[in-house]
């Protein structure tokens, strides 16, 4: 996959698939997919769990340490532990953390909610100093939403970054290209999800209550109409250490 996508791509262009391809927005998602890691699972009105992070947020260094850990585990831990150390990670607030500024944060947020109920269902979301958990009922594929997403915001960040003094190093990327999506296995998975993306700031310490962080959905009533399959794979999804966008 190219690592040189123009920050300017528009939300509607095609977003490329595992083979580096690109595939057009009107085609009909691939169920199930590979792009390096565990399977992936792209379906219509299917609740997915998503984060993306600033493109500086972890160093390539830890990164590089922590391949090298997971190549000592068993093959069915390394997912997991993988994710846990990222989040850990992420949450210690490494990096430029350009989505501590309001007007940053307010464009993530608009972005989230503005194909709301057209391209997905917008069912949780926070926004970090320097990552962004969403949990979504997709209704287009999962790869165009997120490049959406990613292409408008980026596009603002690097056009405001000296002005509003955002501290991004690279002139070129605001995101990792890559990001981690799992898709809600049951409706414990899906209480547990929605609890863990609003509990973020306070178990980064950046807020005592939930309800006080303002970039979030915490205080904002969640749609009725979320419903969770009955059955699902256990473990899906790992984010690409290099890829940037």
């Amino acid at each position: 996959m190219s690592t040189n996508q123009s920050v300017e791509a528009d939300g509607d262009v095609g977003a490329p698939n595992v083979s580096g391809e690109v595939r057009a927005p009107s085609q009909s998602p691939k169920e199930w997919y590979s792009r390096g890691y565990l399977p992936h699972r792209d379906a219509k009105e299917l609740l997915q769990a998503v984060t993306f992070r600033l493109a500086d947020s972890l160093p390539q260094e830890k990164l590089t340490l922590l391949e090298e850990e997971l190549s000592e585990l068993p093959e069915n831990q390394r997912s997991t532990h993988r994710r846990e150390k990222i989040e850990q990670w992420l949450d210690a607030g490494m990096g430029c953390c350009a989505l501590r500024h309001p007007k940053l944060a307010e464009q993530v947020r608009h972005s989230l909610q503005h194909f709301d109920d057209q391209r997905y269902r917008l069912i949780a979301w926070c926004i970090m100093p320097n990552h962004v958990h969403v949990l979504i009922e997709t209704l287009t594929p999962i790869a165009r939403t997120v490049q959406g997403w990613k292409s408008v915001t980026a596009h603002w960040a690097l056009t405001h970054n000296e002005e509003l003094k955002l501290g991004i190093p690279d002139p070129k990327h605001l995101w990792m290209r890559e990001y981690w999506d799992r898709y809600i296995r049951n409706d414990t998975h899906f209480e547990n999800t929605v609890l863990y993306i609003h509990q973020n700031p306070v178990k980064a310490g950046l807020c005592q209550r939930a309800e006080d962080w303002p970039w979030s959905s915490a205080s904002t009533p969640r749609p009725s109409s979320a419903s969770t399959p009955s059955s699902a794979n256990e473990d899906v999804g790992a984010p690409s250490p290099t890829q940037k966008f």
